[in-house]
C-alpha cells in the first residue's frame, strides 16, 4: 500500500518562504514522477510543479516560475517544494502526488491530475497580506 504524507504548510506573510515535504512509503519511489498540486477555496485543484524520476527535469506552472523549486531525494523517498516570495494568491491546500507509470513526459502530461495514482492528504498554506 502506497502512502504519501505531506507536511510543511503553515501561515506566512507575503514575501515569506515555506518548504513543503512529501514522504512516500510502500513501494519503490525512485522511478516515479512526482507532482505538487494545490486547491484554493472554491477552485479546482491545479498543477503547480512536477519532477521526473531522476530529478533532472522539472516542470512549473507559469505563476510560480522563478519562485518555487521542486526537488527530490530518492534515498529518503522524499520530494520537496521550496516556495519563496509567497503571495496571498498562493494560499491553498497543497497536495503531493505520485505517478508510478513509466511514460514519456511533457508539461501537458505531468500537469494532468488523472496521471497520478497516489495522493497525499494535503497541507494548508496560508499567505497573509
Amino acid at each position: 500500500q502506497v502512502q504519501l504524507v505531506d507536511s510543511g504548510g503553515g501561515l506566512v506573510q507575503a514575501g515569506g518562504s515555506l518548504r513543503l515535504s512529501c514522504v512516500a512509503s510502500g513501494r519503490t519511489f525512485g522511478g516515479w514522477t512526482m507532482g505538487w498540486f494545490r486547491q484554493a477555496p472554491g477552485k479546482e485543484r491545479e498543477f503547480v510543479a512536477a519532477i521526473n524520476w531522476s530529478g533532472g527535469t522539472t516542470y512549473y506552472v507559469d505563476s510560480v516560475k522563478g519562485r518555487f523549486a521542486i526537488s527530490r531525494d530518492n534515498a529518503k523517498n522524499t520530494v520537496y517544494l521550496q516556495m519563496n516570495n509567497l503571495t496571498p494568491e498562493d494560499t491553498a491546500i497543497y497536495y503531493c502526488a505520485a505517478d508510478p507509470a513509466i511514460r514519456p513526459l511533457s508539461y501537458r502530461v505531468v500537469a494532468q491530475l488523472k496521471q497520478y495514482d497516489y495522493w497525499g492528504q494535503g497541507t494548508q498554506v496560508t499567505v497573509s497580506s
